[in-house]
């Protein structure tokens, strides 16, 4: 963790695999090999035996659970350079019957972009060298490869412009690809909503190796892929966005208290205050052990926030010396790395040695009501024992509010207070997590009466197979077991992502554990 008084708790992690049980080269590896070497050059293509196979396998872990013996691995990794490997990789792999599997980051909280929960054979198409930005500063949009990570994003549009920016997640070593396939919000979801609400267009490979935009792929597609979660019914190679203006200068602000300190009142009064506050002022809440951390990013100066905490939170005690003021871009490391972070600490890709040593588990949940500060009272007893977790609260209101259920898949819009992560972490070298990982379930079972509820909502981009796994029947998944946890993630907007499928890719050659089943199959 950073050693900063801004930095967020916990860094959100996300995650990898790794081994499989075989060794031996299966005749649809051999078939898929073979298709591959007429299209991309070798240098691109990775079987277990090349010496490089492990170490970019690697690259990618967010969890070391998934990094272990019994992990099920890919018999090939194939990272494409341009849009061609893409559609090559997807034609081989229907061709030979290998199916495929797709990576930007890294940041899977079920590692099922390049593992696989159950034996299989499948490659992997790692996008990590599809990373291009390029920004339109006069035209205030900007064409992003899915391989890109965010910190790359906010980067080149810092360069091209200080009164520019992009609302997504915190981490910058998210992946463009999975980020914004499952929706994607951060610190400027208040004043310009979720990044899908802000994509304008996309290059799309689909099961027939077409290589689709906006237009050709179908607005029932394009809607799709704007939230309805990654490797559904493509490959989405780049995405076309539609930057945002932001002040010259940003205040952020860190105020933690204690238990001692009333954080039980605070939390319960920020409920009802966060998400009626006005769109440019963002604050969130980590809550771990027994402090409460209330995180800001306020689109403006010190002085005009000021007076706001002042009047509509002084149950916060905020003062003038909590402010930090900067521009956007600087604000970006800061809030997450600590404020020893530079701009240049952005395009840093690589994992940290505390990433590689530390298992978690996540999971979340949309708040409607205020929870009763006997409940607080309770959660923060809870949050004092051993093994505990964290959680962290994120509020809404503002634009996130202002978009129907249905303009996109991501449902949990108008009357939702609040959005939690739950997360509790164990080190690897001493702990299989068992304990961890149970009081992260016993906890979402007592937070239960609490959040929302017919469907119990939950956030795709906090993947979780508590939630509920496909049932592949006939070679496709199943669309009414699939209706088990993709309405927690999509509501009412489930049927239209499976009727989308069904249009795209209705083989449902694209399919995971948790990918959007074909409508056709819902019999």
């Amino acid at each position: 963790m950073a050693n900063t008084s801004f930095a967020p708790a916990v860094l959100i992690f996300a995650f990898f695999f790794f081994c499989y049980a075989s060794t031996t080269v299966s005749s649809q590896q051999d078939a898929f090999l073979k298709c591959l070497s007429t299209s991309i050059p070798s240098q691109l293509v990775f079987t277990p035996s090349s010496p490089s196979f492990t170490p970019l396998l690697k690259f990618s872990i967010r969890n070391p659970k998934f990094f272990s013996p019994s992990t099920v691995r890919p018999v090939v990794i194939v990272t494409p350079t341009n849009a061609s490997h893409v559609q090559a990789t997807v034609l081989c792999g229907r061709q030979s019957g290998l199916r495929i599997r797709v990576r930007s980051g890294g940041h899977d909280y079920e590692g099922l972009s390049y593992r696989a929960a159950n034996p299989e054979q499948f490659a992997v198409l790692d996008m990590s060298l599809l990373r291009a930005v390029r920004v339109d500063a006069q035209a205030g949009t900007a064409w992003v490869d899915s391989g890109a990570q965010l910190g790359e994003l906010y980067y080149a549009i810092g360069k091209a412009s200080n009164v520019l920016g992009f609302p997504a997640g915190l981490c910058p070593t998210v992946g463009v690809g999975g980020h914004f396939s499952g929706g994607g919000f951060g610190m400027l979801l208040r004043k310009y909503g979720m990044a899908i609400d802000n994509v304008i267009d996309a290059v799309l490979v689909d099961a027939k190796g077409r290589l689709l935009n906006k237009n050709t792929m179908g607005s029932d597609v394009f809607w799709a892929i704007r939230g309805g979660g990654g490797e559904s019914f493509g490959v989405v190679v780049s995405w076309q966005v539609k930057l945002v203006p932001v002040p010259p200068k940003v205040t952020v602000f860190n105020v933690p208290v204690t238990a001692s300190q009333g954080a039980v009142d605070v939390v319960t009064r920020w409920q009802q205050v966060a998400p009626s506050l006005p769109d440019d002022l963002f604050i969130r809440v980590v809550v771990q052990q027994q402090t409460a951390n209330f995180q800001s990013l306020f689109l403006g100066t010190c002085d005009a926030l000021v007076p706001v905490m002042s009047s509509r939170f002084p149950e916060l005690r905020f003062s003038r010396s909590d402010c930090r003021e900067m521009t956007w871009i600087q604000s970006v490391p800061y809030i997450y790395l600590g404020s020893g972070s530079t701009v240049e600490d952005l395009l840093n890709r690589s994992n940290t040695a505390s990433v590689l040593s530390t298992g978690n588990k996540a999971t979340s949940d949309y708040v409607r009501q205020a929870i009763p500060r006997a409940t607080w009272a309770s959660i923060f007893s809870q949050l004092a024992q051993p093994n505990a977790g964290l959680m962290i609260l994120d509020p809404y209101g503002g634009q996130i509010a202002t978009v129907p259920e249905s303009a996109t898949p991501y449902p949990h819009r108008a009357g939702v207070l609040y959005n939690i992560q739950y997360m509790n972490f164990w080190p690897v070298a001493t702990s299989d997590g068992s304990v961890q990982t149970k009081w992260i379930r016993d906890f979402y079972a007592f937070m239960a009466p609490h959040v929302s509820a017919n469907p119990r909502e939950a956030y795709f981009n906090y993947r979780d197979l508590d939630l509920g796994v496909n049932v592949v029947v006939g070679n496709v998944s199943s669309y009414q077991a699939g209706m088990v946890w993709g309405q927690k993630y999509f509501k009412g907007n489930y049927q239209r992502l499976a009727m989308a499928k069904s249009q795209i890719d209705p083989d449902d050659y694209f399919r995971n554990e948790q990918s959007v089943p074909p409508f056709a199959n819902s019999k």
